[in-house]
């Protein structure tokens, strides 16, 4: 058979494939099965015959609970045009729905007692909940759908879970999800639970949010108040999540808008605010209320009059109070604070907790968020109470700073991270689409898990609406990292894909959206421009081609969807492949005015008005988006993108500098372009090893599709201390390559810019040529995260570590390249062997051709983390 017609059978196969799991794949994390069509004996018919089973709950129950339930009638009358009656009174029919929280609803609290109902895996767990049919519940009632919950969120996340199972996407608001039309739900009679989550806390932070987000709220709601929140609230439960840091810039949720704090509390919300706000007042709260300098040293009895105020705000309303300081405006403290001044703070912040709620401090959630320099303070020796979370931060670029060590003793409470899929800061901000593969967010959260990191997790998301799939991602992984692993993550992208569009196209949608982000995450778009790749060798030409395939294989989809999955479409997969095709077109295109030019071609001028088209149609590109849904997003994607001059963005897109030749000029001769082949260099993708030697718990592990280019290798458990002498058997990768020549070989390892998470000596690792010594290599030396390092900055802006390592070899010919673990958490992408000048480029030279790669699924693999 020809290949393509074999790549043309595994589509349908997949799709196929896709179809069958439709119904058991649209609730995440878990998978109940739904039919559609013919009755099983046992099932409970949660509408058929053009009928819908009644929902009942107890009006004792959490309003929150009440609202949910509601949120259910709605959700079925959405899927089947038919709605459901809701009510409180009690109970009567052949097939009701009866939902409740233990020790909040007499409904549900009566089954128990009478043994009808078994909640021994629910009672006194943390947001749990069960479900199951029970026959005859009652005097009246026949069968019963009974959602169970633990505690109020527990109730919540099962009415929701039961809303996914049926086909409501949790972004059926938030991306205009369509819900496909059913006419009968059949509901499993057996129990159904998704047990406890592992991390206990799962938020979002609203962050960054001008001018995107906040003309958007003006405009659609009058502000950033509880008309808007009331949307978030509602995802956040629908995505299992519990945890919101609010907008900030230029806002404050206690104080904008009174009902805002209380509603998130009806909702189930457990508030926040940023890592340096403290007390629950907001960074414009001081500007509001403040007096004098925001300086405990010089101004403390304010500042303590100021705090009090935010507790006694906070009321009985579930929060977690970020403690400590730092300065004014999320900015480092001043030279004089010490580690005292800090310690007497955070004592002066516990002694109001415990005045104003009458209550010990400990029984009131805290955070201190050891966020840039502060992460200073506690290696300097800083300490709180160990009731408080160390709230764990990434360098805001996606790369964890610090974790635990191994064995260390567990605090009461417990360790969070602060992780970033959006950033205002150096080296240049990233704020205007999703630049965040899954496969790297899985690697550095399951570093986290592996870790005992389970307390808090939450993920600045800027302005929420360009990240849709990473937030689902995040607080999917958060509720059981185990559940996920790492060769899981592009089935994970299908089932999203299935539930925002069905299983007929599901496999494409997840491959565009997994490259798209990735190819993003090469240089984050704000970052790039003309320079960015080579010209000579025809990397821009490649990268530009890979994103205008992208484009059309979007666009094909598109085409062939019902009229009204296309807003989704395009606000979810094809506006962003669109604009960053046209991105990097327009880059790419004055990349060759300016070469050009260089010798008065005659086409210098053409593309520069190429060039100028290009950036017109970035202007036309966000337009789009904006009259989707008859203008419901207008605002959201103002995010300027094109032509920083420093870190920060400019107040519009700036056309880059084009040249416009004279006319009249003869042309130069052109430089003849460089030739790739016949180069004295192989370049080698780390998954591609001939063999991977394990020893002892260390195992080597693909991770599929992470990195610049194909997929990337690395060691786990992660926890497992680092190996005293690399060689022998120890762990290590072999790749088997022939070399032209005896002498000198330069070896460069692109590894993911990992940072040293052990805060020890920097992560290493070793290389060899054939039988040599190993080489050990620091990835760390000189970096240190912070935008006053150059090498960090490179690393990040680059999303690589470029290390080298010099040696010799005797003869031409075959030889064995070995990669040794050192360290934990090092992970390898490429390796390129030279004995000569490289080819410029970005991403390294392109993988050789290779024969004797371990096929995936082979020895080394073993696929289980």
């Amino acid at each position: 058979m020809k290949p393509i017609k074999i790549r043309f059978f595994l589509r349908v196969l997949l799709s196929l494939v896709a179809a069958l799991t439709w119904s058991a794949a649209q609730a995440q994390p878990g998978k109940a099965k739904l039919v559609a069509s013919k009755k099983p004996s046992n099932d409970f018919p949660l509408a058929a015959s053009g009928k819908t089973a009644p929902i009942y709950a107890s009006a004792s129950d959490w309003p929150g609970v009440l609202r949910a339930a509601k949120d259910l009638q709605a959700d079925v009358q959405r899927v089947t045009k038919t709605t459901p009656r809701f009510s409180t009174e009690k109970p009567a029919g052949s097939a009701v729905v009866l939902i409740g929280t233990l020790g909040k609803s007499p409904l549900i609290d009566a089954l128990v007692q009478q043994k009808k109902l078994d909640v021994s895996a629910v009672a006194g767990r943390w947001e749990t909940f069960a479900r199951q049919v029970v026959e005859n519940p009652m005097p009246g009632v026949a069968r019963a759908l009974v959602i169970a919950g633990s505690d109020k969120r527990g109730t919540i996340y099962g009415i929701y879970d039961l809303s996914q199972q049926i086909g409501v996407s949790p972004w059926y608001w938030w991306a205009d999800v369509p819900v496909r039309p059913q006419t009968t739900l059949l509901i499993p009679a057996g129990r159904y639970t998704l047990g406890e989550p592992v991390v206990k806390y799962r938020g979002i932070f609203l962050n960054d949010e001008a001018p995107a987000l906040t003309d958007w709220a003006k405009e659609k709601f009058g502000g950033i108040n509880s008309k808007m929140y009331a949307h978030v609230f509602e995802l956040i439960l629908r995505l299992k999540g519990n945890y919101l840091w609010p907008a900030m810039w230029g806002n404050a949720f206690n104080d904008d808008d009174k009902l805002s704090p209380a509603l998130a509390d009806e909702y189930g919300i457990v508030m926040g605010t940023s890592h340096h706000e403290p007390m629950l007042r907001a960074q414009q709260e001081w500007k509001r209320y403040g007096h004098g300098p925001w300086n405990y040293q010089t101004n403390d009895t304010t500042l303590r009059r100021f705090w009090r105020q935010g507790i006694r705000n906070m009321g009985t309303h579930e929060s977690i109070v970020t403690m400590a300081m730092r300065g004014d405006g999320d900015e480092p403290m001043s030279e004089g604070s010490n580690i005292a001044l800090l310690e007497k703070i955070v004592a002066d912040q516990r002694k109001i907790l415990a005045e104003e709620t009458h209550r010990p401090a400990a029984q009131t959630p805290q955070l201190w968020a050891l966020y840039k320099e502060v992460q200073d303070y506690y290696d300097k020796g800083m300490r709180v109470p160990d009731d408080m979370t160390l709230l764990l931060c990434d360098d805001n670029w996606g790369n964890l700073r610090k974790l635990p060590k191994v064995g260390e003793k567990t605090r009461a409470g417990g360790y969070g991270i602060y992780y970033h899929f959006d950033y205002v800061g150096g080296p240049r901000s990233y704020r205007w689409l999703n630049t965040n593969p899954l496969p790297r967010v899985w690697e550095q959260m399951h570093l986290a898990h592996e870790h005992g990191v389970n307390q808090i997790w939450i993920v600045n998301v800027g302005d929420l609406k360009p990240m849709e799939l990473p937030i689902s991602f995040f607080l999917d992984y958060a509720w059981n990292p185990d559940k996920i692993k790492a060769n899981q993550v592009a089935a994970y992208t299908q089932r999203w894909a299935s539930q925002q569009f069905g299983p007929k196209y599901a496999t494409d949608i997840a491959d565009i959206l997994a490259k798209y982000a990735k190819y993003n995450a090469r240089r984050k778009p704000e970052l790039i421009d003309a320079n960015t790749y080579s010209l000579a060798t025809g990397e821009w030409a490649t990268v530009v081609a890979e994103y205008n395939q992208l484009l059309t294989r979007a666009e094909a989809i598109n085409q062939n969807l019902p009229a009204g999955d296309r807003d989704a479409f395009y606000e979810l997969v094809l506006h962003p492949v669109q604009a960053c095709a046209n991105l990097n077109e327009l880059h790419y295109t004055v990349a060759l005015n300016r070469e050009a030019a260089k010798t008065n071609q005659p086409n210098t001028n053409a593309l520069a008005e190429k060039a100028k088209t290009l950036f017109a149609k970035d202007a036309e590109i966000k337009n789009r988006y904006h009259a989707l849904a008859g203008g419901k997003w207008n605002h959201m994607m103002d995010q300027m993108h094109i032509g920083y001059t420093a870190w920060h963005d400019e107040p519009k897109d700036l056309m880059p500098e084009v040249v416009i030749l004279a006319a009249g000029g003869a042309p130069k001769a052109a430089a003849v372009p460089t030739q790739p082949g016949n180069r004295a260099f192989v370049s080698i993708e780390a998954e591609q090893y001939t063999q991977a030697i394990n020893a002892g718990p260390i195992i080597w592990q693909r991770l599929p599709d992470l990195g610049r280019t194909l997929g990337a290798v690395s060691t786990f458990p992660t926890t497992v201390g680092p190996t005293a002498a690399p060689g022998g058997s120890s762990p290590h990768l072999e790749y088997r390559l022939t070399l032209a020549r005896p002498g000198p070989v330069t070896v460069q390892a692109y590894l993911a810019p990992t940072l040293d998470f052990t805060n020890t000596t920097g992560l290493r690792y070793a290389v060899s040529i054939d039988d040599e010594a190993p080489q050990i290599i620091n990835l760390h030396t000189g970096l240190k995260p912070g935008e006053s390092n150059l090498v960090w900055e490179q690393a990040v802006a680059n999303n690589i570590i470029l290390k080298t390592s010099q040696h010799r070899v005797a003869a031409a010919g075959a030889h064995v390249l070995k990669f040794w673990r050192v360290d934990p958490g090092v992970v390898l992408e490429k390796l390129v062997v030279s004995q000569g000048e490289l080819p410029a480029s970005y991403l390294g030279p392109p993988a050789s051709a290779r024969t004797g790669a371990v096929p995936a699924g082979a020895e080394g693999n073993v696929g289980s983390r």
